[in-house]
């Protein structure tokens, strides 16, 4: 289960850098990327605490939580874009070193396609 702790507290970390660059995010297509961040981190929390409590109603509590990375400042929406293409990677990468059970990987599932639709709202909305 030392590997689904790792997995939470990337989601986790990754979640309060998206809201600290939600943040801080200004300039030309600020408000779409405010907004696309808004939603990113709103839902990351809801699929998060999902996997996790699925996760736990098989295998029992989850411990060893650690702080994945450090928290960056952002520069520009292209910091923004590039954090979560990096976690979309990251997650497709990962997701074979969790359980493998069908109903655990349907969510993980689920959180590549708000990773990839926030990259689409970064990248094309403005």
């Amino acid at each position: 289960m030392n590997s689904l702790a790792a997995f939470l507290s990337i989601l986790f970390e990754a979640r309060k850098q998206a809201h600290i660059y939600h943040l801080q995010v200004k300039g030309l297509g600020s408000y779409a990327a405010h907004k696309a961040l808004n939603e990113f981190y709103d839902e990351l929390l809801e699929l998060i605490d999902g996997l996790a409590e699925s996760s736990q109603g098989k295998y029992g509590i989850i411990t060893g939580y650690t702080n994945a990375f450090e928290v960056k400042d952002l520069n520009n929406i292209q910091d923004a874009l590039l954090f979560v293409q990096e976690l979309a990677s990251l997650v497709e990468v990962e997701r074979a070193t969790i359980p493998q059970d069908s109903y655990i990987q349907n969510q993980i599932d689920e959180l590549v396609a708000l990773l990839y639709s926030t990259v689409y709202k970064l990248q094309n909305l403005q």
